[in-house]
């Protein structure tokens, strides 16, 4: 009865390995669904944040999310251990992301400017908001503005890099930066969030 009783017991009991990222490339790319779950849920929860970064809506949110891991499913066998295994996988959640749309570029003005720092005053009023507040700033963004905005400042890319993405100009891109800076400043002004 008690051999009985632990049989069930263990079959309703997961038991998660804890794997290595080099341990999870090898079996995913052995197609393991073990490693391809363990994968997954390892890297899905801060993956959809990207996602969320560029679809505010979850569901479309969840579906770039399952594209990307796809993609990332088909293409591990490519990975070549340069640079972080994470990088990698954001690089392409991001390349879905981005992919899912191109920003139309007849809105956008063909004019190089020059970038605009944050004065200490504006710095700390963005201080003073929850990442989650901040977040639906940034998300109440126009598309083309909010796209460029999270590849420069949340993603890291370089107005080139985001040119060759988006199909842009490079100025272009500086431009939709700015002009999402002063959307948020803006924004924050009407949000009664004062600069000192």
């Amino acid at each position: 009865m008690l051999k009985k009783s632990i049989l069930l017991l263990n079959s309703c009991v997961s038991y998660s390995k804890v794997y290595t990222d080099e341990e999870l490339i090898k079996g995913c790319i052995a197609n393991d669904r073990h490693c391809q779950r363990a994968l997954f849920e390892k890297y899905a929860g801060k993956m959809l944040a990207v996602c969320r970064r560029y679809e505010s809506n979850h569901t479309p949110a969840e579906d770039l999310l399952q594209e990307g891991f796809i993609k990332i499913f088909k293409s591990i066998s490519s990975f070549r251990n340069q640079g972080a295994f994470e990088g990698w996988i954001r690089r392409i959640i991001v390349n879905t992301a981005l992919s899912s749309f191109r920003l139309p570029t007849a809105h956008y003005n063909q004019v190089d400017i020059s970038e605009v720092k944050l004065n200490n005053a504006e710095a700390s009023a963005i201080d003073r908001l929850s990442e989650k507040d901040l977040l639906q700033l940034i998300d109440s963004l126009p598309d083309g503005y909010k796209t460029v905005f999270n590849l420069y400042v949340i993603e890291g890319y370089s107005h080139k890099e985001i040119a060759d993405l988006l199909k842009i100009n490079e100025g272009t891109s500086r431009s939709q930066f700015s002009k999402a800076k002063n959307a948020l400043q803006e924004k924050l002004k009407q949000s009664e969030i004062t600069f000192a």
